[in-house]
This record gives structure tokens, C-alpha cells and sequence, in this order.
């Protein structure tokens, strides 16, 4: 049975931002398909759509390899998810469904319960979990997946440091979808926006050849990429 290209490129991209793959390393074909399981097919299609979206690069005598951001390309990521998640926000405030609410209030629940009981290994997944649901409630499949493009990125480019105090910082995800219940798109945006220029503070740059990344995982392709 022929692996689907998409299943394919989540894979190649979550072994991207864990390191397997690592900056600037060769991606062939054929190595790859023997990685993951499939015929060239797929994987070169895979290639293409990592290298649209910045995670590979085509190298004239070399072939495709993994992308080495600059510096400079690390901070635009961050400034572009600074400018959209508040306007995703402001969107879920006006788009939003009662099956949206429903579930950031349940991952608002969640994440309070973890932080004021010190338990805070669920707290990054939940974090991720929680944006993830107010861009889709923004009603905008572009800004969507934008905004979770930015996402695997910031988790390649970056190490975040946790919140100096998650319950503070899960207060704020509770205000965040008070006004998106209510409607108010303006204190959604504003809030949001406060929320990331702290979430930003904490983020420390990946420098090539850091330790802490997963080289040794093998990839079920089929199954879904990790949340961010």
C-alpha cells in the first residue's frame, strides 16, 4: 500500500525538529525511504513541500538538505507569530463555535489543575493544545496553518524555558478565552499579544549541534507529528 507524500513530510519534519536530521546534513531519497518505509515517491514529495516551507534546502552537487537558518530568520519567526496569534484571537472572538469554547475552557481547566499542583510535565502539551485550538477557532484555515508552521519551527530554532509561574501564565489563557467568549475581539487581540511578547522572552536559540535532541527515534509514519 503506497504511503501517503503528507504522512511522509510529517514525519521528515518532526525527525527535523527533534535533530534526527541535522542542520545541514544530506536528505537522499533513497536513504530516506528506506528510513520511513516507502518507495522515492512519496519522500520526493516530501522534500518539495519541507523545502516550500523552509525546512530544506536544494544545494547545487549536494541535493536537498536540512535547512541552517540564520539568526535573523530565528527572530522573524518569532516577531510573525507575535503579529498573527493575536489576530487569530481577535478572529476566534467573532468565528468561534460552542465546540471551540468547549474545549479551550476544558484545556483552561486542565492546565490550572496542573499548575497549582506543581505537576507541569503536561503543561507544554496542553500550552500547545490550547493555541493550536484558538487558531482553528479563528475560522481561517490559512492563518491556521500558518500559524502551526510557525510553531514546528520555533521548536526547531528554539528552546523554551518554562513560565516563571505557570499559574500565572494559565490565568492568562483563562482571561484570553473570557473575551473570546464574550465576543470582544479587541481585549482577545490584546491580551494574546501580552501573552506572546512573554512567551517570546523565554525562548533561548537552538545553536547547531546542541544536545537534547532525539537521534536514535524511528518513525511510524502513519501516525501524527508531535504538538508545539
Amino acid at each position: 500500500m503506497r504511503i501517503p507524500a503528507h504522512s511522509v513530510c510529517t514525519a521528515v519534519r518532526d525527525d527535523i525538529v527533534a535533530g534526527v536530521h541535522e542542520r545541514g546534513s544530506r536528505l537522499t531519497e533513497e536513504v530516506l525511504a528506506r528510513r520511513y518505509g516507502v518507495s522515492r515517491v512519496p519522500v520526493r514529495e516530501a522534500l518539495r513541500t519541507l523545502e516550500a516551507e523552509g525546512f530544506v534546502v536544494t544545494r547545487r552537487h549536494a541535493g536537498a538538505c536540512v535547512a541552517e537558518p540564520t539568526e535573523q530568520e530565528a527572530a522573524d519567526v518569532l516577531e510573525m507569530r507575535s503579529l498573527l496569534e493575536p489576530l487569530g484571537a481577535a478572529r476566534a472572538a467573532q468565528r468561534r463555535t460552542e465546540a471551540h469554547l468547549k474545549v479551550l475552557r476544558g484545556l483552561v481547566r486542565l492546565g490550572q489543575e496542573r499548575a497549582r499542583t506543581g505537576n507541569g510535565a503536561d503543561l507544554r502539551s496542553l500550552g500547545g493544545w490550547f493555541h493550536e485550538t484558538l487558531a482553528q477557532a479563528s475560522g481561517s484555515p490559512s492563518l491556521t496553518l500558518m500559524l502551526t508552521q510557525l510553531r514546528h519551527k520555533i521548536a526547531w530554532m528554539y528552546v523554551a524555558q518554562a513560565p516563571p509561574s505557570p499559574v500565572d501564565s494559565w490565568a492568562e489563557h483563562g482571561a484570553i478565552v473570557d473575551a473570546v467568549a464574550r465576543g470582544d475581539g479587541e481585549r482577545a487581540r490584546t491580551l494574546t499579544a501580552l501573552h506572546t511578547e512573554r512567551a517570546t522572552r523565554a525562548h533561548r536559540l537552538r545553536l547547531s549541534g546542541t544536545a537534547d535532541r532525539v537521534r536514535t527515534s524511528q518513525h511510524a509514519v502513519n501516525t501524527s507529528g508531535p504538538r508545539y
